[in-house]
């Protein structure tokens, strides 16, 4: 045989084993590359600071500003970086690193506003000027920029200021300017500006009767004590007020709203004209909520539009928002057809004769004045994203499960741009242009991470693609993913699951599964997004040869209120029955290993980890909780309160559900991890359980993450899920 021809057989039967090794080679993704914080994090490419200035599109980058124009796509530059920072030069008024952060707030001015070294600038970048500067002094925090009058509102410590005026002088343990109630009710912010900027709203926050709880810095030689205030579930509770300044007197007043004691002041808005402002009361049950309207010059009350009952609770998470087409008329949001929906009211109703009406899930409400709801369905409006006032309609983002989209609702006729039912599996949030003409559409699907597209909203059609990211993960070994529906524990709630196989799945193979639980409320685990909302630890453990399964049970969000307040007064046991039903559906899997099923989930998912290992020993091996609440009287009172009543109320579910009582059930391997300065869920959950097991006889394992508070943040993150994943391969 000649020399060629075996040179041609030696590289034929070396073919099959280049393409194994090839094979082999195809990696699967590490914990580094999955997690955030991870040293080769990967992530979907993405288009920062995007937003608008009246209907141009504003994309920023690194060294250049550009102009997008919806109705083409067509790009204009507008303005470098090296032009911007020749001219801080000047006013030796710094360099700005990037254009990411600059913001666009004037719809009618060539001007962008950004900050430097906490300096507030706002510049000119048609005749490349700066044209005003302001430092808010030192040690500022929550500042807040009008861009109506150009006043800032910040804090210092406990204390309000605007511009260079202290507007309070609270002792320790008053707060003003910040947030309240704990952040719950919607409430993220202290400060609000009135529409015009002459007036500021402020929340005045007295906890100086709230019990303070230790945590202990151990950075210091000595442990120091940190004290929060934390009102635990039938606790004294901090008391609110709600103030009024005006920069131009430098006075200011409060509404006179009576006892604050065991109320919450939640959901503030401005009148257009400035002249009064509304707020959204709920009484200390939360289950009543009174839309009160208060006079902005002498504060005081001027009425009651609206009220609304329930016999378990009401949620409001979002404040008023008046037509600008018609100051008479503005948009209140509410649940009480079952699901959350736009109502259309009149702003003069305030003590009106009105009546009190039934609705869904034994509620109750009294209006006053013509009500007109604007949206219905067995969906709910998730977000409101703004108005075309030439249209005179509503911009909004709509969610029911899996799929989601952007709507245009017009008020005048109660016509929706498209049925829910059009929308597919997929998750959108948006931003809209200043006249509502043009939407900035991000969503992503199962499949694709990220697209971003400019959309015109009389249509919903796309304008415009700015991006279409690729999978971050393109050519490694990944899991495949599978959703679908089952029944919950009362029959009849249909329940949806995702269920991640590995990516050399072998059906004749038995393989073990860790379930990944949350549970609560405000989450949705599942969704119609990317990669149905798995994340990179999912990823992770997939590929180490785990079936990895999620399922929102009862309680968790967009579904609707019947959904969600299923689990009222007994958090965590309806939730766990639902569960149960997913592992029963798994077990009817061939492919499953029935006898090696683990469970983890943070926070509230951590309360689901830990009673489930307790209370269904026999189908649960290993367990991992982070941050797990034990006892639901350890928690705070706003959150608690609203879904468990108080203790005094309601000891029967409280003692059921509390899992120091159920230690003595442990049967498999459980690590509890907590952070010794979460004050979210304090530490004492988790060492009042430790001590009920090492009473009980039971055995589980703890490790305390140092300097961190309510999870695991930045570089650590990759320990924490190297720690969890060494926990299910040792004992799973």
């Amino acid at each position: 045989m000649s020399k060629i021809g075996k040179r041609a057989i030696l590289l034929l039967l070396a073919l099959p084993i280049g393409f194994n090794v090839m094979a082999q080679e195809t990696k699967k993704p590490t914990l580094e590359e999955l997690i955030p914080g991870g040293e080769s994090y990967r992530y979907a490419e993405n288009l920062y600071g995007l937003q608008w200035w009246g209907d141009e599109c504003i994309k920023p980058g690194v060294d250049t500003l550009y102009s997008i124009q919806p109705k083409t796509g067509k790009e204009t530059m507008v303005i470098t970086r090296e032009q911007i920072n020749k001219v801080l030069e000047e006013n030796k008024a710094g360099k700005l690193s990037h254009l990411y952060s600059v913001r666009f707030p004037w719809a009618d001015k060539p001007q962008m506003l950004f900050t430097i070294a906490g300096k507030f600038i706002v510049y000119d970048f048609k005749n490349n000027q700066v044209v005003s500067t302001f430092k808010p002094k030192d040690g500022a925090n929550n500042e807040d920029y009008c861009a109506a009058s150009g006043n800032v509102a910040y804090t210092i410590d406990n204390n309000l200021y605007v511009n260079e005026k202290a507007v309070t002088n609270e002792p320790e343990g008053i707060v003003c300017g910040q947030t309240v109630h704990r952040n719950e009710f919607g409430i993220n912010k202290g400060t609000f500006w009135s529409p015009k900027g002459n007036l500021l709203a402020f929340y005045r926050m007295d906890e100086s009767m709230v019990t303070q709880y230790p945590l202990v810095d151990i950075t210091a030689r000595v442990g120091e004590v940190n004290n929060v205030r934390y009102p635990m579930a039938g606790m004294t509770s901090h008391q609110v007020k709600v103030g009024i300044y005006n920069p131009a007197t430098g006075k200011s007043i409060y509404l006179n709203a009576g006892d604050p004691t065991d109320r919450y002041f939640t959901n503030i808005s401005w009148a257009p004209d400035e002249k009064s402002l509304y707020l959204i009361e709920v009484n200390r049950d939360q289950n009543h909520a009174k839309l009160c309207q208060y006079n902005a010059e002498t504060g005081e009350p001027m009425g009651v539009l609206y009220e609304e009952m329930h016999p378990k609770y009401v949620e409001p998470q979002n404040p008023i928002v008046f037509l600008p087409w018609d100051p008479t008329k503005f948009i209140y949001q509410s649940q009480r057809d079952g699901y959350n929906h736009l109502y259309l009211f009149e702003a003069d109703a305030a003590n009106k004769k009105g009546e009190t009406y039934n609705s869904a899930n034994g509620g109750s409400y009294f209006q006053a004045g013509k009500v007109k709801q604007l949206t219905k369905g067995n969906w709910l409006v998730s977000e409101i994203l703004g108005f075309n006032t030439k249209r005179k309609e509503i911009i909004f983002t709509a969610i029911e499960g899996l799929r989601s989209g952007h709507f245009a609702v017009n008020v005048s006729n109660g016509k929706i741009s498209q049925p829910f039912e059009n929308c597919k599996e997929s998750e959108h949030s948006g931003a809209l242009s200043a006249s509502g003409t043009y939407l900035i559409d991000r969503y992503s699907t199962k499949n694709q991470p990220r697209v971003i597209n400019l959309v015109d909203t009389k249509n919903f059609k796309e304008t415009a693609n700015l991006l279409t990211a690729e999978n971050p993960y393109d050519g490694y070994q990944m899991p495949s993913i599978e959703t679908g529906t089952i029944k919950a524990a009362d029959g009849t709630t249909d329940l949806h699951y995702r269920l991640m196989k590995p990516a050399n799945f072998d059906p004749a193979k038995k393989y073990p599964v860790i379930v990944y639980v949350y549970g609560g409320p405000h989450a949705q685990c599942v969704t119609g997004g990317w990669q149905n909302g798995a994340r990179g630890w999912d990823t992770y453990m997939a590929g180490k040869g785990y079936i990895m399964f999620t399922i929102d049970n009862r309680g968790s969000s967009n579904r609707g209120l019947t959904f969600e307040n299923a689990t009222f007064r007994r958090l965590g046991i309806e939730e766990g029955k639902d569960q149960v039903k997913g592992v029963e559906f798994l077990k009817s899997l061939p492919y499953i290993d029935s006898e090696r099923i683990g469970v983890h989930g943070w926070s509230f998912g951590g309360h689901m980890t830990t009673a489930l290992m307790l209370r269904y020993p026999e189908i649960f091996k290993v367990g991992v909780a982070g941050g797990p609440v034990i006892d639901w009287g350890y928690y705070e009172i706003m959150y608690g309160e609203r879904y468990m009543d108080t203790p005094e109320s309601n000891p029967e579910g409280y003692k059921e559900c509390n899992l120091k009582n159920l230690a003595g059930q442990l049967k498999g391997h459980l690590l509890i991890i907590h952070d010794d300065h979460d004050d979210t869920c304090v530490p004492q959950h988790t060492l009042s359980f430790m001590k009920a097991c090492v009473d009980a006889r039971t055995y589980p394992d703890l490790f305390i993450y140092p300097c961190h508070k309510h999870n695991v943040a930045g570089r650590d993150r990759v320990h924490l899920h190297e720690k969890i994943t060494r926990y299910f391969e040792q004992n799973l």
